[in-house]
């Protein structure tokens, strides 16, 4: 992140640069950022500083979210997105009225790293979460990041300027604040150096000690603690060792960590009350998600290195099989994979996750019998399981079952319709039944959802000529099409699927 952050703030001197410092009231942020934009609007004239209004910052979340998608891997395994989301969604309803919708997002970086995008849109690091090891730490660092959100201080940092636009911003802002691979820094440096101008942004101390007020207020009223929140930015803060190489990004990103560890620590001890959580917590829960996560998404001989140290202190320890069982699979060892899922299952037999990975391994192996046997079973412990509903529906496929597939697929997407790889399925289920229009229709939705808009289009228009009759479906069509009109330069070069 050091590394990248050098490079943005290089590329500002190249070509005519405008850069405006924005003074804030306390000690500086650690780290000056650049951040760029203008909106076509009578008024863009003027360089007095402006807030955005909240459509405005609507429409720089979703830029950001696509640039996201584009130049980072999100981890999209509903299990783990799902329990992040209802951490965070406990935290929200405590929140007054609002004009954003709040969504959480776990990016696959090893990195420590946490970030509030604007307009609702939160980002944690699987490293970090991978570090932590209760709800109640997740809990405060997404109060934190939750009340970043509502305090606006992104946006209210934002001045106004021509000739910028909000893609610009949105890749400037992912690259900051998230960091993330080489394609992502080359396509903010070329924007940057095509845009000629520039635009500071930067938190103050201030901005780090109110989100921490802001977010203990909501983090209690959820009934968490707040010692979570100290657990975890002292693993952070621990995590620093001695050059700029060392810093964990979100050190960079988020200042002034001591002191705010010192205020965390002076608030516990004069609130007593609000140190520990008294809501009703759920360790097995926040295990299982842990368990998965370290599994298939960090270093998978670290993982099988962890569950095997954990089944040396208990060998009737159910979820390290399960971890175990889930590194097998994802190394291609599907017999080992089953052995280590059953002997989870023998002792956690109705955990449906569980059901539902052996399942898993079962359709990889090519088992299609034993995988909807085991799916069915899943789902009658979990009915609203969005991949135990999408590894049905692959399974009834692979067995010719295209109508079963296509009742499972349309279920899932009722129920889940985030969940994005059952839309693209329910549209290759369509066109493998004749119904070309729906097919082109799902399809185009499914790849409007990933920013891959050639193709979206593609699909759409051919849907929109297949299904013209169709009033209600004309009419969606329609409206995708023009949201996907202002979309501007964000398209990989991707052969359709049709």
């Amino acid at each position: 992140m050091g590394t990248q952050l050098r490079t943005l703030n290089h590329v500002t001197s190249i070509g005519k640069v405008r850069m405006r410092l924005i003074k804030i009231t306390g000690l500086a942020f650690l780290v000056t950022a650049f951040v760029t934009q203008a909106w076509p609007q009578a008024h863009a004239a003027f360089f007095s500083p402006a807030y955005l209004t909240t459509k405005q910052e609507r429409e720089l979340g979703k830029k950001l979210l696509l640039f996201v998608k584009k130049h980072h891997v999100l981890i999209e395994d509903p299990s783990i997105v799902n329990y992040v989301n209802r951490i965070g969604q406990q935290i929200v309803a405590q929140l007054p009225s609002t004009p954003f919708d709040f969504h959480f997002y776990i990016l696959k970086e090893d990195v420590y790293n946490a970030f509030a995008a604007p307009a609702g849109h939160v980002f944690i690091n699987s490293g970090l979460l991978a570090a932590m090891e209760s709800e109640e730490e997740l809990a405060g660092i997404l109060a934190h990041e939750i009340a970043h959100v509502l305090c606006r201080h992104i946006s209210k940092q934002i001045e106004r300027q021509k000739k910028i636009g909000l893609a610009t911003l949105a890749g400037v802002l992912t690259g900051i604040f998230l960091g993330g691979s080489a394609t992502a820094a080359g396509a903010i440096t070329t924007s940057s150096i095509a845009a000629g101008q520039s635009l500071s942004l930067k938190y103050s101390r201030e901005n780090e000690a109110e989100a921490d007020q802001v977010g203990l207020k909501y983090l209690t009223k959820a009934g968490y603690g707040g010692e979570g929140l100290l657990k975890i930015l002292q693993k952070i803060r621990a995590k620093q060792w001695f050059g700029p190489e060392d810093i964990p990004s979100y050190l960079s990103t988020h200042p002034a960590i001591d002191t705010r560890m010192a205020y965390l620590d002076t608030w516990i001890q004069t609130h007593p009350e609000g140190a520990k959580s008294v809501r009703p917590l759920d360790p097995t829960g926040f295990r299982k998600v842990h368990t998965k996560l370290i599994a298939l998404y960090g270093d998978a001989g670290a993982a099988q290195s962890t569950f095997d140290s954990q089944l040396r202190k208990n060998p009737e320890d159910a979820l390290a099989y399960y971890g175990k069982g889930l590194v097998f699979e994802r190394d291609g060892k599907k017999e080992e994979a089953v052995e280590n899922l059953k002997r989870a299952l023998q002792l956690r037999p109705l955990d449906a996750d569980i059901v539902r990975d052996l399942g898993k391994t079962y359709f990889h192996m090519g088992n299609y019998a034993s995988a909807l046997k085991t799916l069915n079973g899943a789902l009658a412990f979990s009915p609203k399981d969005p991949e135990g509903w999408f590894l049905l529906g692959r399974a009834q496929m692979e067995m010719g079952d295209l109508q079963g597939a296509l009742d499972s697929f349309k279920t899932l997407v009722n129920t889940a319709p985030d969940y994005l790889p059952g839309t693209y399925y329910l549209g290759e289920t369509y066109g493998k039944l004749g119904n070309l229009g729906e097919a082109h229709y799902h399809l185009g939705i499914y790849y409007k959802e990933r920013g891959r808009f050639k193709n979206a289009k593609f699909h759409l228009n051919r849907a929109l000529n297949l299904l013209a009759k169709d009033t209600e479906r004309r009419l969606t069509i329609e409206k995708a099409l023009k949201e996907l009109s202002g979309a501007q330069g964000h398209d990989h070069n991707e052969k359709s699927a049709w």
